[in-house]
């Protein structure tokens, strides 16, 4: 098959498979609506609890809408691949033509779409709720868009290497918490300057690296992760 045809073909196959998970997950809006749900509670408690004073919930923020991020990134985690191994579909996938590290990404494509970019679009109402200026909006949308997809990969690797595992939840968080830690710190960094009227460039800088190294080299990290559970 010509380079050029094999390119379109795996295009062709990402943009459908990609659709079909966005379908099914439609279809259980469940896997949609809890992790949503789950920030707003979050977000909810947090002022219940500190206090109504809005320098202190301001000052707070950035840190506790990150950590919101990163629990529910943690909860979407538990789920991903859970499924499809327990029907046989990750087998089966694992033994098709297309390279596994390819067929991976419409599921975590469709994933992101209905988690970490849902929740980034909706986080300025979330941010307004905790204090933070309107003004910072965009550095937040930005800065949630790319740390909820560089958490979805680095959770996706410890996903592969854990789906095999009965209840391999605790096991799963054990391992990509740590790896959550830089994300955490750098965006919770690229809000704080914003809200102080720093500069947010090189944190979001810091976080477009960790997407782009994330997209290069996570694939291939899940695709041998899912070998390895499969004992392929």
């Amino acid at each position: 098959m010509a380079p050029e045809r094999a390119d379109a073909s795996l295009a062709h196959y990402c943009i459908r498979q990609t659709g079909r998970h966005l379908l099914l997950l439609v279809r259980s809006p469940g896997e949609i609506v809890n992790p949503l749900l789950f920030f707003l509670l979050v977000i909810i408690l947090f002022p219940l609890g500190l206090g109504p004073d809005p320098e202190m919930l301001s000052a707070l923020a950035p840190g506790i809408v990150w950590v919101v991020a990163l629990l529910a990134n943690v909860m979407l985690c538990m789920r991903l691949f859970a499924d499809d191994f327990a029907d046989g579909s990750l087998e089966q996938l694992a033994m098709a033509n297309i390279p596994l590290a390819v067929a991976v990404l419409p599921q975590l494509l469709a994933s992101w779409l209905a988690s970490g970019f849902l929740l980034s679009l909706v986080s300025p109402l979330f941010g307004l709720m905790l204090g933070l200026p309107l003004s910072v909006a965009p550095i937040l949308m930005a800065s949630l868009l790319m740390g909820t997809l560089i958490m979805l990969l680095l959770g996706a690797v410890g996903a592969a290497l854990t789906v095999g595992i009965q209840r391999g939840g605790m096991l799963l968080s054990l391992l990509i918490l740590p790896l959550y830690v830089p994300v955490l710190i750098v965006g919770t960094r690229s809000l704080t300057e914003a809200v102080g009227g720093g500069d947010p460039a090189v944190a979001l800088a810091l976080l477009g690296a960790g997407v782009t190294g994330g997209l290069v080299l996570s694939p291939v990290a899940i695709a041998a992760g899912l070998r390895v559970s499969l004992e392929l």
